[in-house]
């Protein structure tokens, strides 16, 4: 019975991200972001019951990167593409850069696929972590709604977009070691 609290934990991050997608088609920008960030937490803490009640099974493994699929790699470049259709010079011919922003999941399934096989990702990451850049994606619409016109227009700059989803994708895939807030004592 125990090993099913971290499973339920983390289809309720699934949950998150699937009604955080909802959002942003629907245009509700902030709320898909605020989807991220709960998704975020139970992303935490699935990890962290799992350690605690010793509940690690080869579906939690699965279903985690299935959910964290979902949350943080379609949902943040689906935010990216609405961010594109708000954006107030859309080149003409240049509308297909809207697309740039699916390179984020495409990335975020390559990234989260080496982890699962990556046995030096033990104690830290290499490359950056599917939630860190969602969450970074995911304050672009509360920066947004609660700045001045520069910051604005700046972040819904077409050609900021692509560059930025591009290089995050990379930065996913990067072998660049970075430090992991996984607490392996509990």
């Amino acid at each position: 019975m125990k090993k099913h609290i971290p499973n339920s934990v983390t289809c309720l991050n699934l949950f998150s991200g699937c009604l955080g997608i909802v959002f942003a088609f629907q245009g509700n920008l902030i709320w898909a972001s605020y989807a991220i960030v709960i998704a975020a937490v139970f992303d935490f803490f699935d990890g962290m019951l799992a350690r605690l009640l010793k509940a690690y099974s080869d579906i939690g493994k699965e279903l985690d990167s299935l959910a964290d699929m979902v949350s943080f790699g379609v949902l943040p470049s689906v935010i990216i593409y609405q961010l594109f259709a708000l954006s107030p010079q859309i080149d003409f011919g240049a509308d297909w850069l809207s697309f740039s922003a699916f390179i984020i999941a495409v990335f975020s399934a390559l990234r989260l696929a080496k982890f699962n096989i990556d046995t030096r990702q033990s104690e830290n990451f290499i490359g950056l972590p599917t939630p860190a850049n969602a969450l970074l994606i995911a304050s672009f619409p509360l920066i947004i709604a609660d700045s001045n016109t520069y910051f604005a227009g700046f972040i819904l700059n077409q050609w900021f977009l692509a560059l930025f989803s591009i290089t995050m994708s990379l930065l996913l895939v990067a072998e660049v070691p970075l430090i992991s807030l996984k607490f392996k004592s509990l």
